[in-house]
């Protein structure tokens, strides 16, 4: 795979409730919630930073005033604040930092990285980091040929590649996802994933590769049940 880009610039979305992770919750905004000692958005910037991209853009909106914090810790974090938050899917985070798309990754905050080799900022074409699955999945499963997404199931399946909340995109495909999200976002289809826009809405459009990594490289907690099993300390 040869790598023509180079990825200058990272936007991490952390603006959700994370109603599934109450109580923890309900004070703290789920990026910032600590596992084993440390915040999950920790590992992401982290990550980043070990990969050379420390211009960051952090997209929040429940409890933002909590996220205040990682811009002192952090030199290059900068915070987007998202209006729509509480009324609408997170195809608003990315309309509010539109601006910044373009040779840019896209990562949500509230997952863990445990390999930040899987945050390269070395890239050939737009895509989404992805793991190979034989076995059932409930989450969105791409069917690829030849390093390009021919197909997206929302509802899961068997044998394919399970889609992570990890993508890059070139400088063109930036500026092309940022129209259609523009033309979406204002025309008032609100209720959609951004990811919609590439994989469903204008599919046609893009032409999607993937970055293989292990299911060990990276975790992303849905719900409190899955933190208690991760960090015991939440039990009871």
């Amino acid at each position: 795979m040869s790598e023509k880009h180079t990825v200058k610039r990272a936007i991490i979305l952390a603006a959700g409730k994370g109603e599934r992770m109450h109580p923890v919750t309900i004070d703290t905004p789920k990026p910032l919630v600590r596992v084993n000692g440390i915040r999950m958005i920790d590992t992401v910037i982290q990550g980043l930073h070990n990969n050379g991209i420390t211009e960051i853009y952090v997209v929040v909106g429940y409890l933002k005033e909590k996220f205040e914090v990682l811009c002192k810790e952090y030199p290059g974090v900068v915070l987007i604040e998202n209006p729509y938050y509480d009324s609408c899917n997170n195809i608003s985070s990315l309309y509010v930092a539109r601006e910044y798309l373009g040779d840019t990754i896209i990562l949500d905050g509230d997952q863990i990285i445990y390999n930040d080799k899987i945050l390269s900022p070395y890239f050939d074409k737009s895509g989404y980091n992805a793991v190979w699955t034989d076995e059932h999945t409930d989450e969105w499963l791409m069917t690829v040929r030849e390093n390009k997404v021919v197909g997206c199931s929302r509802t899961g399946g068997e044998k394919g590649w399970q889609l992570y909340s990890i993508s890059r995109w070139t400088f063109d495909d930036g500026l092309r996802l940022r129209g259609y999200i523009e033309s979406e976002f204002e025309s008032g289809n609100r209720q959609i994933y951004w990811d919609d826009i590439a994989m469903f809405c204008h599919c046609d459009k893009f032409d999607l590769g993937i970055y293989e990594m292990k299911r060990e490289d990276v975790i992303e907690l849905d719900s409190f049940e899955e933190l208690q099993k991760l960090d015991k300390s939440y039990k009871g």
